[in-house]
């Protein structure tokens, strides 16, 4: 089966679980939005705070570490359009930044497991490179919906 995430780490060990949970709910994500028969894939880096609070300083203006970061490549429109089209050039989707120290904190103050919690930040940077957003609240319900549609499928719920 082709992957559809590339990852790298920056400041943390390779580590073939972390990777488990991305495959499987990146392929989730791709399925589930109909970009599985595409070339596309994700750029995933897993990292530390020190290094996320870098990035977020340089793209974002913001001088402080953060959970997850994410980079589209393309317009909603533009993914729309892919989708109906003949697209078959192999393209990166976008780029996804997660700092595993943060997950860990995380899971551990909303009581779930390290899993639920990276394959939220994995589901919650998917969306945001499919143009979704969490700024107005109509736009919310509907990023969520779709975040806890694909959770629900793989049964990674919260409290696990």
């Amino acid at each position: 089966m082709k992957q559809h995430a590339d990852i790298q780490y920056i400041g943390i060990e390779e580590n073939k679980e972390y990777e488990e949970i991305i495959n499987k709910v990146i392929d989730e994500c791709f399925y589930n939005e109909g970009l599985n028969k595409l070339k596309l894939y994700i750029s995933i880096t897993l990292t530390v705070p020190e290094n996320i609070q870098k990035i977020n300083k340089k793209y974002r203006n913001i001088d402080k570490p953060t959970d997850v970061l994410s980079f589209p490549m393309f317009e909603k429109e533009e993914i729309k359009e892919i989708l109906t089209s003949n697209y078959m050039l192999e393209d990166v989707l976008g780029d996804i930044i997660i700092s595993i120290p943060k997950v860990k904190e995380q899971a551990i103050e909303y009581g779930h497991s390290f899993e639920r919690e990276l394959s939220y930040m994995v589901v919650h940077g998917f969306y945001h490179l499919m143009g979704y957003d969490h700024i107005k609240e109509e736009d919310k319900k509907e990023m969520r919906k779709k975040e806890d549609e694909i959770l629900d499928k793989l049964h990674i719920t919260r409290g696990e």
